[in-house]
Order: structure tokens, then C-alpha cells, then sequence
């Protein structure tokens, strides 16, 4: 009777089982070395998938053996602290080697190493060389061309999401409830099949997770302690697009393949922002730029010319160290989500490296707010030039960044300015947020279309404005350039303001240093407005009258404060203020407005105040 020593490598490769039950294996005595389990229980004990599988295995080589009356003993010695210790460095293979050699035993094992250094110390090796497993893979039954995921858990029916990012739905596949046994059945497959494969790699090794790449197979495997029960995520790309697909303008296409370096693709889970970033890989590297990317896991759908790099000895860091020397042109950075990544993001784009980074964010915005914090206000700009935000598979937003010295839109005080990000749709250049520090906090204000003109605008419209109510108590103002602005005012006063010649308009654009374009209101709002001017006594607003010293009182009711105040004396327009506290309203009787009321006014009745917001 032969004598066989099975180490770790073999264990778990599920080759002995497979022997056993075809039984061709007879006649033999089996030898487990202590070593070797305790490695296995130690694996175990950290969550190691490998752990559970090969515990799993001796079970079912126990049962086998003692069905088919094959001895089977474990043999040798526990291993010491020193040897768990320097476990990874061969330790505990040299120990399964001695065992080997001690009981004049055939060493059997799947680690080709292993059986290289045992036959070159004479040892007699039966090396099982793995077969190829990738057709007959269990979980490859529930996934069609519409299945975006398959969901396995234990004690629970099998479910799939179906459809297309944006549009899909989560279906039972099967009602019969899964058990343990068939979870590890498939973990089993999936762990030798990448062993087996090149397509297969173990990504994320932690105590009770396991995630591992397969082909194109993004593979989650959790089980106690880290979730309550066994539980398998599949998640397989159904859709791989090219960049002509996604209907982009002639200017975002223009703005990726001329400009754009520093890409951030946002967007919800399952929106498509992986496959966006594919697509903007191979387009950089079809225009022969060498291209990279960033991945935990590797699961973008590149082509073969791009390389896929993953954390180098556990952090990004070291990774980009290396990239640095390889002279990348563009990075896809897939899933930007430590503070670690964000840094390493920014180092990268300001050593001059195009960057593609792909963030989770549910609205577009929010992109940009997980960068502040993490590295200098100031520096965004720089690292972020374009936005992009997906939803449902296709972009719905882009937003430009740039940095400005400015009032930021809401001030008018000229010692206020400050540098200020502003993001601006990208297709209309209309500005939509600003960012800039306010005190000692970084504070992001979104601006509405009015609020977009700067505070130096909004004085000047308002003294054009006041300099033409002599004419038209209600003119249009629209500010087009530095040098040009068009008034609309009621068609009745057009002559007056263009005067004899045009003497009239040209001594406004004189004294105002601008083109003025004047226009006839609408025939409607024409109307309107003559209405109320007509008829202004329905909106004018109740007061008292009084002089003091040099100047005249207005009292109106307090809950006006703030409001501005037109005041016509016999339905000739004579000023505008604002209402101050308690609804009072002073006017000095020296300014052009005071000398107008008293020169016209004889008495309260012949004064008309009409209020407003603006």
C-alpha cells in the first residue's frame, strides 16, 4: 500500500475529492499534515474564503475514505508561532515537504512551486496540474443577455436585475430557496476557475468578503462575521458603448478630445458612469494616447492596449508612483472614494497627467463638494476642468469650472472680491454656482439668472434707470455688453428721450459712456402700463405728510421697510427711495427730487407713493 502526503494546494483545489469519488484512487494511505490544517483553520478563522473551502474538503476526503476503507491520518507536529508567522514565505510548505520525506510518501500538491522544490530534494511528487473550468461554472445558468446582476443568499430565492441602467427590475429567477451547500458549491467553482484561469483574479481578500474578477464578472462573496448569512453578488456589464453613441453636441466632443484633462464622471449606482469612463478610455487610446487606469476591483471594459492596474501593496499611492514612470498620457481613476484617492487624483492631474475619475453622486454638484475639503479651494479649478453627470446611461448634465477674482454674484461692495469657482453649464455657459470662502467656511451658493449679473451691473442699471423715469416711471433695462444697453420705454415718450436730432439720447450716452438702443415696449405691457399710470391710484399706498428742518417725511405703514417707493406729484414721476425703519421715507428738500415735490406739490392730496419690490 502506497503512501500519499496532500498539501493545502491540492486540499483546496478539490482534486483528491474528485479522485475519490471516481475512485481512482485505491490502495493508498492518505496523509494530512497538522501543518496544513492549522493553516487552513487560520485562514478560516480570518474569513479567508480558502479557510472554508479547504476545511470543507477534508471533511468530504474523511467521508470518502472511510466509505471506500482508504486510511487516512494526520501526521506531524502543530506549527509554532514562528512558522504560522512565516507561513507566506514557505514555512509551512517545507514542513509538508519533510512530512513527505519522513514517511517515504508521494507528495501531492497544485502549486507548482511546491512540487519543484520537492523533486529537487528527491522527493517523489504526483504534481495535479489544474484543469480548465470555465464553461460548466454553476452561476453562469442564471444570466442572459438582459441580466445586469444575479443575487444569491442564503435561505432566499435566486433574484436577477434585468433591463438596462435606468430601467430595470429585480426578478425572482427560480422560487426554490437556496442553501449553504450550493453557495459553496458555487464559491468552490469560482475560486478554482480563477486559479485556473488568467481571467480570474481575487481582488479583495478581507475577513468574511471576497471579490473577485472573473472575465468579465465582478464577483462579491460575504459571509459571517462580516454579513449575518453566505451571500453572492454577480454583477455583469450588458452593455459596452462607444463614445458616438452617447449623441454628444459638437462641443462636448470637442471639449473631450481637445481640452478637457481633468473629467470627473458622476452619478447614482447602476447609472453607467464605469461604462462612460470605458468608452472615454478607448476613445483617448484610438487617438494613440497611452492610457491607464485605476481600479478596485478591475472591472472596466477596456480594450487589450489599455493597462488595468490595481492597489500596489494595498494603496494607490504606490501605484501612482509607478504610473509616473510609465508616462501615461490619460488615467481612468474608477471609483474615487477615500481622501486617499482624492489626493492621489489631484497629485496626478497637476504632474500633468489627463485624469478620468469616476464618483458616486446623486446630483451633479455634488461631484464637486467631495473634492472640497480634501484638497486646497483654489486648487479645484485646476484639477477639475469638466463635470460630467449620468443618469440612466447617458450624460444629463456637464459643468465647466474656472476660477475668477471677483464679486461674487449677490455683493456690491468692491472690497468683497475674492477668487471664486464658477460653474457654469457647460452647453449654454449660463452660471449656475458659485464657490468661495465666506468667513472661514467654504460655501457653495447656487445663482439664478438674475442674480448672475454682477453687483457693479446692477448699480449701473439702477442709475440708468433713475436717470430716464423722468421720461418713463417704469423703463425696461437691459444691460447687453460693457459698451451697449437697451431701454425699452412706452412709445409716447420715445420722442422725448431721442430728442431734437437725437440731442437728447446723445447727451445720455455721454454722460453715461454707453451705446443706447431704444425701443417701444409691447403693445400689451404699453397698455398695462399706461393703465396703471392712468389709473395709479388703485396701487398707491397710504401716508402721512410732514416737514421737518430740511427735509420731508413720508410715514407709511412699517410693514413696507425695505420696500422702494416711487413718488409722483399731479402724475409726473419725481422720485424713487427706499423705505427705511418704521416706514419712514426722507427726503432732503435740497436734492433735485425735494426742490421737484416742493416746487409742484400744494398740497398732500396732489403727492402719489406706489410701492414695490424692485
Amino acid at each position: 500500500m502506497s503512501k500519499i502526503v496532500i498539501d493545502t494546494s491540492v486540499i483546496v483545489s478539490g482534486h483528491i475529492t474528485r479522485q475519490l469519488e471516481s475512485k481512482s484512487l485505491q490502495n493508498v494511505e492518505i496523509i494530512i499534515p497538522v501543518a496544513g490544517l492549522d493553516e487552513l483553520q487560520s485562514q478560516a478563522s480570518r474569513g479567508k474564503e480558502q479557510g472554508f473551502i479547504g476545511l470543507e474538503e477534508i471533511k468530504k476526503i474523511q467521508k470518502l475514505c472511510h466509505e471506500n476503507n482508504i486510511q487516512v491520518q494526520f501526521v506531524g507536529q502543530r506549527p509554532s508561532l514562528d512558522d504560522i508567522r512565516l507561513a507566506k514565505h514557505g514555512r509551512i510548505d517545507a514542513i509538508i515537504k519533510d512530512i513527505a520525506k519522513q514517511n517515504n510518501a508521494t507528495l501531492y500538491t497544485a502549486d507548482y512551486i511546491q512540487g519543484l522544490t520537492a523533486e529537487a530534494e528527491g522527493i517523489l511528487v504526483n504534481y495535479q496540474k489544474s484543469e480548465k473550468l470555465t464553461t460548466d461554472l454553476e452561476f453562469l445558468r442564471f444570466f442572459d443577455s438582459a441580466t445586469m446582476s444575479v443575487h444569491l443568499k442564503d435561505q432566499n430565492p435566486p433574484l436577477a436585475k434585468r433591463g438596462k441602467p435606468g430601467s430595470f427590475e429585480l426578478v425572482k429567477i427560480e422560487d426554490k430557496l437556496l442553501d449553504e451547500d450550493y453557495l459553496e458549491l458555487i464559491t468552490t467553482q469560482i475560486l478554482e476557475a480563477s486559479k485556473i484561469s488568467n481571467a480570474g483574479t481575487i481582488e479583495i481578500s478581507k475577513p468574511g468578503a471576497l471579490v473577485v474578477q472573473f472575465g468579465d464578472y465582478r464577483i462579491a462573496i460575504t459571509r459571517p462575521p462580516f454579513s449575518e448569512s453566505h451571500e453572492i453578488t454577480l454583477v455583469h456589464p450588458i452593455t459596452k458603448m462607444s463614445l458616438d453613441q452617447y449623441g454628444l453636441s459638437k462641443k462636448l466632443m470637442s471639449r473631450f478630445s481637445e481640452k478637457a484633462e481633468g473629467i470627473l464622471i458622476s452619478g447614482p449606482p447602476g447609472s453607467g458612469k464605469s461604462t462612460l469612463a470605458s468608452s472615454l478610455a478607448n476613445f483617448y487610446a484610438s487617438l494613440g494616447n497611452i492610457v491607464k487606469t485605476f481600479e478596485s476591483p478591475r472591472d472596466l471594459q477596456v480594450d487589450k492596449g489599455i493597462t488595468q492596474y490595481t492597489k500596489l501593496d494595498g494603496k494607490f499611492e504606490n501605484s501612482a508612483d509607478i504610473l509616473l514612470l510609465v508616462r501615461p498620457d490619460y488615467t481612468v481613476f474608477d471609483e474615487v472614494r477615500q481622501r486617499d484617492d482624492f489626493r492621489v487624483y489631484a497629485d496626478l492631474r497637476l504632474a500633468g497627467v489627463g485624469m478620468i475619475g469616476v464618483v458616486h453622486a446623486n446630483m451633479p454638484l455634488d461631484a464637486v463638494q467631495r473634492f472640497i475639503g480634501k484638497i486646497e479651494l483654489g486648487m479645484i479649478p485646476s484639477v477639475i476642468d469638466t463635470v460630467v453627470f449620468v443618469k440612466d446611461g447617458f450624460i444629463s448634465k456637464v459643468y465647466d469650472l474656472d476660477l475668477k477674482v471677483k464679486v461674487p454674484s449677490g455683493m456690491v461692495e468692491q472690497d468683497l472680491a475674492r477668487p471664486v469657482i464658477e460653474i457654469r453649464d457647460f452647453e449654454t455657459g449660463v452660471l449656475e454656482y458659485e464657490i468661495y470662502t465666506f468667513g472661514e467656511e467654504n460655501v457653495i451658493v447656487p445663482v439664478s439668472q438674475q442674480e448672475a449679473k454682477s453687483g457693479i451691473y446692477k448699480l449701473a442699471e439702477e442709475k440708468i434707470r433713475e436717470m430716464l423715469r423722468r421720461f418713463d416711471p417704469n423703463p425696461e433695462i437691459e444691460i447687453l455688453s460693457d459698451s451697449g444697453i437697451q431701454v425699452r420705454v412706452r412709445k409716447d415718450v420715445m420722442p422725448s428721450i431721442i430728442g431734437k436730432g437725437g440731442a437728447t439720447i446723445n447727451d445720455l450716452e455721454k454722460i453715461l459712456h454707453v451705446h443706447i438702443n431704444v425701443e417701444p415696449k409691447e403693445s400689451k405691457e404699453f397698455e398695462g402700463s399706461m393703465g396703471s399710470y392712468q389709473h395709479s391710484s388703485r396701487g398707491s399706498t397710504p401716508f402721512d405728510f410732514s416737514e421737518s428742518g430740511n427735509s420731508l417725511l413720508f410715514q407709511v405703514d412699517k410693514k413696507n421697510n425695505g420696500l422702494f417707493a416711487d413718488i409722483y406729484v399731479k402724475g409726473d414721476y419725481a422720485a424713487t427711495t427706499r423705505v427705511a425703519r418704521h416706514g419712514k421715507i426722507k427726503i432732503s428738500k435740497r436734492s433735485d427730487a425735494g426742490r421737484r415735490i416742493a416746487r409742484s406739490a400744494f398740497s398732500k392730496n396732489d403727492i402719489e407713493i406706489i410701492l414695490k419690490d424692485s
